[in-house]
């Protein structure tokens, strides 16, 4: 029985680490150490990095700061994390990335508004019209630097839901725009951001 037992969890735990998504049905994905950084991330050292559970990007306005996983994300998911910009007035988390185009979900101090809106990645060239897009919609929040802000991302049948501290909150279908519907998770800032308590989940 105990053999039996074993041998269920190393297939489970083979299932997982072979999965071609960034989280499963079983199991939510976290950071927990740099090893899972460098393995599931495709990350620059110099401008992300994941000590005592907190990530730190560094950016500028070219080139930002960019971290982009190496699997997809699931169908429907959730995201959770706590984010601080520390410097500077953007971060952005990239949804669906996939073939250069990608959902953009970002804080933006310069005009105060949280957004969605339609993105493209050339993570060759950093010039204007090779990263970044168009705002879809947005809704005024103030924002401002080091201060933590806790952000809540919702895909579920193919309707985006974003909020921030569970007060502003965007909601956008993705086909009425022609958005990705299945692609990569990434983050960008033009300064320093702190990210902690990241949580991917399948729902």
């Amino acid at each position: 029985m105990k053999t039996k037992f074993a041998l269920f969890l190393v297939l489970q735990l083979a299932m997982i680490s072979c999965s071609s998504t960034i989280s499963t049905t079983k199991k939510e994905y976290t950071f927990n150490h740099s090893k899972e950084l460098k393995s599931d991330w495709t990350i620059n050292s110099k401008e992300w990095i994941l000590k005592s559970d907190t990530l730190t990007g560094n950016g500028s306005l070219s080139p930002w700061g960019v971290l982009v996983s190496k699997k997809q994300l699931p169908e429907n998911y959730e995201v959770d994390l706590n984010v601080n910009m520390t410097k500077e007035s953007l971060f952005e988390i990239m949804l669906n990335l996939d073939k250069g185009k990608y959902i953009r979900t970002y804080l933006y101090q310069i005009d105060q508004n949280i957004v969605i809106g339609d993105g493209v990645y050339d993570k060759k060239d950093d010039s204007y019209g090779k990263r970044g897009g168009k705002t879809l919609f947005k809704k005024p929040m103030e924002l401002e630097n080091n201060k933590w802000y806790s952000v809540k991302i919702k895909v579920l049948n193919n309707q985006l839901y974003f909020s921030v501290n569970d007060k502003t909150t965007l909601e956008y279908s993705l086909e009425k725009s022609n958005l990705n519907q299945k692609g990569k998770l990434g983050f960008i800032t033009n300064g320093e951001v702190k990210i902690t308590n990241l949580r991917i989940k399948s729902i």
